[in-house]
Protein backbone atom coordinates (compact mmCIF):
# COMPACT_ATOMS: atom_id res chain seq x y z
CA UNK A 1 0.00 0.00 0.00
CA UNK A 2 1.55 3.52 -0.68
CA UNK A 3 -0.05 7.02 0.98
CA UNK A 4 -0.97 10.17 -1.43
CA UNK A 5 -3.20 12.94 -0.94
CA UNK A 6 -6.49 14.16 -2.42
CA UNK A 7 -7.74 17.59 -1.66
CA UNK A 8 -5.86 17.41 1.57
CA UNK A 9 -6.27 14.62 2.78
CA UNK A 10 -4.15 11.68 3.66
CA UNK A 11 -5.27 8.45 1.45
CA UNK A 12 -4.18 4.68 1.60
CA UNK A 13 -4.17 3.08 -1.82
CA UNK A 14 -2.75 0.03 -4.35
CA UNK A 15 0.02 0.81 -5.99
CA UNK A 16 -0.57 0.90 -9.31
CA UNK A 17 -4.35 1.16 -8.86
CA UNK A 18 -6.41 3.32 -10.99
CA UNK A 19 -5.91 6.90 -8.95
CA UNK A 20 -10.22 7.46 -9.49
CA UNK A 21 -10.22 4.54 -6.88
CA UNK A 22 -8.14 6.37 -4.08
CA UNK A 23 -10.49 9.86 -5.17
CA UNK A 24 -13.12 7.65 -4.56
CA UNK A 25 -11.42 6.39 -0.92
CA UNK A 26 -11.17 9.89 0.41
CA UNK A 27 -15.00 10.54 -0.29
CA UNK A 28 -14.66 12.41 -3.20
CA UNK A 29 -17.03 11.85 -5.82
CA UNK A 30 -16.04 13.28 -9.69
CA UNK A 31 -18.50 12.52 -13.13
CA UNK A 32 -17.44 9.58 -14.91
CA UNK A 33 -19.75 8.58 -18.01
CA UNK A 34 -17.05 5.82 -19.58
CA UNK A 35 -16.28 3.97 -16.20
CA UNK A 36 -17.45 0.76 -15.14
CA UNK A 37 -16.21 -1.99 -12.50
CA UNK A 38 -16.60 -4.44 -14.36
CA UNK A 39 -14.51 -3.16 -17.71
CA UNK A 40 -10.70 -1.80 -18.05
CA UNK A 41 -10.37 1.67 -17.56
CA UNK A 42 -10.86 3.44 -21.47
CA UNK A 43 -10.58 7.29 -20.77
CA UNK A 44 -12.96 8.29 -23.13
CA UNK A 45 -15.25 10.52 -21.50
CA UNK A 46 -12.64 12.23 -19.94
CA UNK A 47 -14.98 13.55 -16.93
CA UNK A 48 -12.80 12.62 -14.53
CA UNK A 49 -10.21 14.74 -15.20
CA UNK A 50 -7.58 15.75 -11.63
CA UNK A 51 -4.82 17.58 -11.29
CA UNK A 52 -1.87 16.10 -9.91
CA UNK A 53 1.24 17.50 -8.47
CA UNK A 54 4.30 16.22 -6.30
CA UNK A 55 6.32 18.94 -3.59
CA UNK A 56 9.47 18.78 -5.61
CA UNK A 57 7.64 19.74 -8.65
CA UNK A 58 8.03 23.43 -7.62
CA UNK A 59 4.07 24.15 -7.98
CA UNK A 60 3.98 22.38 -11.91
CA UNK A 61 0.93 20.48 -12.13
CA UNK A 62 -0.51 18.45 -14.66
CA UNK A 63 -3.69 17.08 -15.90
CA UNK A 64 -4.56 13.25 -16.11
CA UNK A 65 -7.38 11.09 -16.31
CA UNK A 66 -8.06 9.57 -13.32
CA UNK A 67 -9.38 6.20 -13.89
CA UNK A 68 -6.02 5.68 -16.59
CA UNK A 69 -3.17 7.20 -14.27
CA UNK A 70 -1.39 4.85 -11.60
CA UNK A 71 -2.14 5.91 -8.35
CA UNK A 72 1.74 6.49 -6.95
CA UNK A 73 3.50 7.16 -3.24
CA UNK A 74 3.47 10.97 -2.52
CA UNK A 75 1.40 12.15 -5.31
CA UNK A 76 -0.87 15.22 -4.80
CA UNK A 77 -4.45 15.20 -6.36
CA UNK A 78 -6.27 18.22 -6.95
CA UNK A 79 -10.15 17.06 -7.77
CA UNK A 80 -11.51 20.70 -8.46
CA UNK A 81 -9.00 22.82 -9.39
CA UNK A 82 -10.59 26.09 -11.47
CA UNK A 83 -8.67 24.63 -14.95
CA UNK A 84 -10.34 21.26 -13.81
CA UNK A 85 -13.72 22.06 -13.40
CA UNK A 86 -13.59 24.17 -17.02
CA UNK A 87 -12.22 21.14 -18.66
CA UNK A 88 -15.39 19.29 -17.42
CA UNK A 89 -17.62 22.15 -18.55
CA UNK A 90 -16.43 22.26 -22.18
CA UNK A 91 -16.80 18.49 -22.22
CA UNK A 92 -20.37 18.74 -20.53
CA UNK A 93 -21.22 21.70 -23.38
CA UNK A 94 -20.29 19.56 -26.31
CA UNK A 95 -22.36 16.61 -24.59
CA UNK A 96 -25.25 18.59 -24.38
CA UNK A 97 -24.66 20.17 -28.27
CA UNK A 98 -24.84 16.38 -29.09
CA UNK A 99 -27.24 14.78 -27.14
CA UNK A 100 -29.61 18.25 -26.05
CA UNK A 101 -32.81 16.06 -24.65
CA UNK A 102 -30.53 13.15 -22.65
CA UNK A 103 -31.69 13.74 -18.88
CA UNK A 104 -28.32 12.37 -17.82
CA UNK A 105 -26.25 14.82 -19.65
CA UNK A 106 -29.28 17.59 -18.48
CA UNK A 107 -28.61 16.86 -15.17
CA UNK A 108 -24.50 16.71 -15.38
CA UNK A 109 -24.62 19.80 -17.35
CA UNK A 110 -27.04 21.51 -14.88
CA UNK A 111 -24.59 20.41 -11.71
CA UNK A 112 -21.91 22.72 -13.47
CA UNK A 113 -23.75 25.27 -13.99
CA UNK A 114 -24.55 25.05 -17.89
CA UNK A 115 -28.62 25.17 -18.90
CA UNK A 116 -28.24 25.67 -22.41
CA UNK A 117 -25.02 24.34 -24.85
CA UNK A 118 -23.05 27.22 -26.18
CA UNK A 119 -22.54 25.52 -29.63
CA UNK A 120 -25.27 24.79 -32.63
CA UNK A 121 -27.33 21.72 -30.56
CA UNK A 122 -27.47 18.76 -32.86
CA UNK A 123 -30.73 18.81 -35.56
CA UNK A 124 -30.68 14.84 -34.95
CA UNK A 125 -31.03 14.60 -30.90
CA UNK A 126 -29.63 11.28 -30.01
CA UNK A 127 -29.20 9.10 -26.92
CA UNK A 128 -25.56 8.01 -27.62
CA UNK A 129 -22.64 9.76 -25.67
CA UNK A 130 -20.35 7.69 -27.42
CA UNK A 131 -19.07 6.28 -23.91
CA UNK A 132 -18.12 2.86 -25.58
CA UNK A 133 -19.01 1.08 -23.04
CA UNK A 134 -21.81 -0.92 -25.07
CA UNK A 135 -18.37 -1.95 -27.61
CA UNK A 136 -16.56 -2.34 -24.79
CA UNK A 137 -18.42 -5.23 -22.52
CA UNK A 138 -19.58 -6.69 -26.30
CA UNK A 139 -15.88 -7.83 -27.21
CA UNK A 140 -15.29 -8.22 -23.18
CA UNK A 141 -17.92 -11.72 -23.86
CA UNK A 142 -16.08 -12.19 -26.83
CA UNK A 143 -19.07 -11.64 -28.94
CA UNK A 144 -17.57 -8.15 -31.27
CA UNK A 145 -21.14 -7.75 -32.54
CA UNK A 146 -20.71 -4.11 -32.32
CA UNK A 147 -18.55 -1.20 -32.71
CA UNK A 148 -17.82 2.09 -33.17
CA UNK A 149 -18.26 3.41 -37.50
CA UNK A 150 -17.16 6.36 -38.83
CA UNK A 151 -15.76 9.71 -37.65
CA UNK A 152 -16.29 13.09 -36.53
CA UNK A 153 -20.06 14.33 -36.12
CA UNK A 154 -20.95 11.07 -38.08
CA UNK A 155 -19.38 8.64 -35.55
CA UNK A 156 -21.98 6.34 -34.10
CA UNK A 157 -22.24 2.82 -32.82
CA UNK A 158 -23.51 0.18 -34.91
CA UNK A 159 -23.29 -3.36 -36.09
CA UNK A 160 -21.45 -4.18 -39.46
CA UNK A 161 -23.13 -2.14 -42.41
CA UNK A 162 -26.04 -1.59 -40.12
CA UNK A 163 -27.33 -5.05 -41.05
CA UNK A 164 -28.38 -7.42 -38.41
CA UNK A 165 -25.07 -8.40 -36.63
CA UNK A 166 -24.74 -12.41 -37.24
CA UNK A 167 -22.37 -12.51 -34.23
CA UNK A 168 -24.90 -10.75 -31.76
CA UNK A 169 -26.12 -13.27 -29.23
CA UNK A 170 -28.89 -11.27 -27.47
CA UNK A 171 -27.64 -10.98 -24.38
CA UNK A 172 -28.38 -7.55 -23.66
CA UNK A 173 -25.09 -6.76 -22.01
CA UNK A 174 -24.85 -3.71 -24.30
CA UNK A 175 -28.18 -2.49 -23.44
CA UNK A 176 -27.98 -3.37 -19.48
CA UNK A 177 -24.66 -1.46 -19.55
CA UNK A 178 -25.77 1.89 -21.38
CA UNK A 179 -25.86 4.32 -19.23
CA UNK A 180 -28.55 6.32 -21.33
CA UNK A 181 -30.79 3.32 -21.93
CA UNK A 182 -30.22 4.34 -25.46
CA UNK A 183 -29.58 1.04 -27.16
CA UNK A 184 -34.01 -0.06 -28.12
CA UNK A 185 -34.86 -3.91 -27.44
CA UNK A 186 -37.34 -6.17 -27.22
CA UNK A 187 -38.33 -9.49 -25.12
CA UNK A 188 -40.58 -11.54 -24.32
CA UNK A 189 -41.05 -15.33 -22.85
CA UNK A 190 -41.04 -16.48 -26.57
CA UNK A 191 -38.74 -13.85 -28.72
CA UNK A 192 -36.41 -11.12 -27.89
CA UNK A 193 -35.02 -8.66 -30.43
CA UNK A 194 -32.40 -6.31 -30.87
CA UNK A 195 -29.96 -5.20 -33.09
CA UNK A 196 -32.48 -6.14 -35.82
CA UNK A 197 -31.73 -9.59 -34.97
CA UNK A 198 -34.43 -11.90 -33.51
CA UNK A 199 -33.83 -15.32 -31.03
CA UNK A 200 -35.54 -17.47 -30.00
CA UNK A 201 -35.91 -17.55 -26.40
CA UNK A 202 -34.91 -20.67 -23.66
CA UNK A 203 -37.51 -21.69 -20.90
CA UNK A 204 -36.26 -22.34 -17.66
CA UNK A 205 -37.65 -26.08 -17.10
CA UNK A 206 -37.81 -25.86 -13.30
CA UNK A 207 -40.17 -22.53 -13.29
CA UNK A 208 -40.67 -22.01 -16.87
CA UNK A 209 -39.35 -18.54 -17.22
CA UNK A 210 -37.88 -17.34 -19.91
CA UNK A 211 -33.97 -16.05 -18.76
CA UNK A 212 -32.10 -16.33 -21.72
CA UNK A 213 -31.71 -16.77 -25.79
CA UNK A 214 -30.79 -19.90 -27.38
CA UNK A 215 -27.98 -18.36 -28.83
CA UNK A 216 -26.69 -17.09 -25.76
CA UNK A 217 -26.85 -20.73 -23.99
CA UNK A 218 -25.20 -22.57 -27.46
CA UNK A 219 -21.96 -19.79 -26.97
CA UNK A 220 -21.49 -19.78 -23.16
CA UNK A 221 -21.59 -23.66 -23.90
CA UNK A 222 -18.94 -23.77 -26.61
CA UNK A 223 -16.78 -21.37 -24.86
CA UNK A 224 -16.66 -22.92 -21.47
CA UNK A 225 -17.21 -26.81 -22.39
CA UNK A 226 -19.90 -26.57 -19.46
CA UNK A 227 -22.94 -28.49 -20.60
CA UNK A 228 -25.69 -26.80 -22.29
CA UNK A 229 -28.36 -27.96 -20.04
CA UNK A 230 -26.34 -25.80 -16.69
CA UNK A 231 -27.28 -22.36 -18.69
CA UNK A 232 -31.08 -23.65 -19.73
CA UNK A 233 -31.99 -23.46 -15.79
CA UNK A 234 -32.41 -20.14 -14.84
CA UNK A 235 -30.19 -18.57 -12.03
CA UNK A 236 -33.13 -18.15 -9.34
CA UNK A 237 -33.94 -21.92 -10.10
CA UNK A 238 -30.29 -22.86 -9.34
CA UNK A 239 -29.70 -20.65 -6.06
CA UNK A 240 -32.90 -22.55 -4.73
CA UNK A 241 -31.22 -25.92 -5.72
CA UNK A 242 -28.08 -24.77 -4.37
CA UNK A 243 -30.11 -23.46 -1.09
CA UNK A 244 -31.56 -26.83 -0.38
CA UNK A 245 -28.42 -28.59 -1.25
CA UNK A 246 -26.66 -27.15 1.51
CA UNK A 247 -29.17 -27.32 3.87
CA UNK A 248 -29.68 -31.28 3.49
CA UNK A 249 -25.97 -31.32 4.33
CA UNK A 250 -26.04 -29.50 7.25
CA UNK A 251 -28.90 -31.10 8.59
CA UNK A 252 -26.79 -34.75 8.07
CA UNK A 253 -23.97 -33.05 9.39
CA UNK A 254 -25.68 -31.89 12.52
CA UNK A 255 -27.62 -35.49 12.48
CA UNK A 256 -24.10 -37.09 12.63
CA UNK A 257 -22.74 -35.29 15.21
CA UNK A 258 -25.99 -36.15 17.31
CA UNK A 259 -25.81 -39.63 16.97
CA UNK A 260 -21.87 -39.39 17.44
CA UNK A 261 -23.03 -37.60 20.84
CA UNK A 262 -25.64 -40.35 21.85
CA UNK A 263 -22.62 -42.86 21.14
CA UNK A 264 -20.17 -41.63 23.32
CA UNK A 265 -22.88 -41.01 26.26
CA UNK A 266 -23.46 -45.17 25.84
CA UNK A 267 -20.32 -46.06 25.86
CA UNK A 268 -19.18 -43.78 28.44
CA UNK A 269 -16.33 -41.81 26.02
CA UNK A 270 -16.38 -38.11 26.26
Amino acid sequence: MITLTVNGKTVRAREGSPLLEAVRAAGVEIPTLCQHEALEPWGGCRLCLVDVTRPEWNGWAKMVVSCMYPAEEGLIVETHTERVVETRRVVLDLLLARCPETPLIQRLAREHGIEKTSYLPNPEPTDCILCGLCTRVCDHIGVFAISSVNRGAGREIAPPFHEAPPDCIGCLACAEVCPTSCIPYETSDARRTIWGKAFEMVRCPKCGKAHITKAQADFYAGRNGVPRSYFETCDACKRQEMARTFSKLSAGAVGGMETGKQGNRETGRP
